[in-house]
């Protein structure tokens, strides 16, 4: 695959761990600007009737024909979506020659999977089908990501692996398409590697902007720079598309397998299982992103990467797309406990607060300020 230069890299020096961006395509649009994102408040930490906190962010939402209905911060800064892009970059797999796979396979591709047992072994059915084992994964080692499923790891004695990585299943598919290909297996991670050039085609096209840098994500896997607008086009792109191609694939496995792509109790799983025919994924850093059939989306990110607000704002953003607000009970808020009881939320705030203000229970209001105790006499 060629590229066609179709900007000039900036003469400033690239940060550390950071490569440049390669030459875009001149059929795709110019890269988004590297700048600090003029991200704007989002979410409110409520106790006891007094905000606490505030968690900024931005938030874009897409009507079905692609126009921004709704947008919040800075959609357009260039930012690292983190795993919330592994469905574009599934598609991309798929584009440049993933051997046919189960649809649970396929979903786990797409994943960031808990570590369950179920995504283990789903992880090792695609190495095997490759002829390949874990051996052979160049994911970091890390332990299963669910608390729960950790806690049982470590209890039998069990450290990091590549397998219980939840990158795994993404870099067991990136072996088993290299492998195909003919391609090296040693190095599949470099971005000059030609499978992580054909993923960036990918990557630029269902965005429609250029690849503004590229660095290491946590598992070790190239890692793209768009925008928030850019990304949220492409997952609507990808719930859009008709059954059979490869983007239709792609949103088939996820939407049939919600566990796979998160875990039994991810609330990833559970909004999917909540809202017919969504399309879901998150990423660290407070990324999250959702797309509709009809192709109305949303995108999200929070500032300083707080996952406690990602999914409150998202049910806000949802609901400003127009699900039934009832549906969205229970992910718009995550409960402030004080002495064991629930004494405020995180909710939505801003222009995304009204759409759950009829539904939301009362706060509780703070007790009384106790008086002053009285000034010490004076001798």
């Amino acid at each position: 695959m060629s590229h066609t230069p179709a900007h000039t890299t900036p003469a400033h020096s690239t940060p550390a761990g950071v490569t440049p961006p390669h030459p875009t395509r001149p059929t795709q649009g110019e890269p988004p600007a590297v700048r600090e994102p003029a991200h704007v408040p989002v979410a409110h930490v409520v106790r006891g009737g007094v905000i606490e906190g505030v968690h900024h962010g931005s938030v874009v939402v897409l009507a079905a024909d692609g126009s921004v209905e709704f947008r919040a911060g800075d959609i357009e800064a260039a930012f690292y979506p983190r795993s919330a892009l592994k469905p574009v970059q599934a598609v991309g797999l798929l584009r440049a020659g993933l051997p046919a796979l189960d649809s649970e396979s396929l979903a786990l591709t797409a994943a960031s999977h808990s570590g369950e047992e179920r995504h283990l072994a789903t992880a090792r059915r695609i190495l095997d089908a490759a002829g390949l084992t874990e051996d052979d994964l160049r994911n970091a080692p890390d332990l299963p990501y669910d608390p729960a499923v950790r806690d049982e790891w470590i209890r039998a004695g069990r450290g990091p692996s590549r397998l219980a990585q939840n990158c795994s299943g993404k870099h067991a598919a990136m072996l088993m398409t290299a492998r195909a290909r003919g391609w090296s297996l040693e190095n599949y991670l470099d971005p000059g590697h030609p499978l992580q050039w054909e993923i960036a085609s990918t990557v630029e096209e269902l965005t429609g902007q250029g690849i503004a840098r590229v660095t290491v994500d946590g598992c070790g896997a190239p890692l793209f720079a768009v925008s928030l607008h850019g990304l949220t086009r492409a997952v609507a792109r990808i719930a859009t598309a008709a059954p059979g191609t490869d983007e239709g694939r792609v949103a088939h496995a996820m939407r049939e397998h919600p566990e796979m792509v998160s875990g039994s109790g991810r609330d990833v799983a559970r909004l999917m299982r909540a809202v017919p025919g969504l399309l879901a994924k998150d990423g660290f850093e407070g990324v999250q992103i959702a797309a509709l059939p009809d192709g109305r989306a949303v995108g999200v990110k929070i500032a300083d990467g707080a996952d406690r607000a990602r999914m409150p704002v998202t049910a806000a953003a949802l609901a400003r797309c127009g699900i039934d607000p009832e549906i969205l009970a229970g992910f718009d808020r995550t409960p402030v406990i004080g002495g064991g009881k629930e004494v405020g939320s995180l909710r939505a705030a801003g222009a995304l607060a009204p759409f759950f203000a009829a539904a939301a229970p009362s706060v509780p209001p703070a007790g009384p300020v106790p008086p002053a105790p009285p000034a010490p006499s004076v001798a």
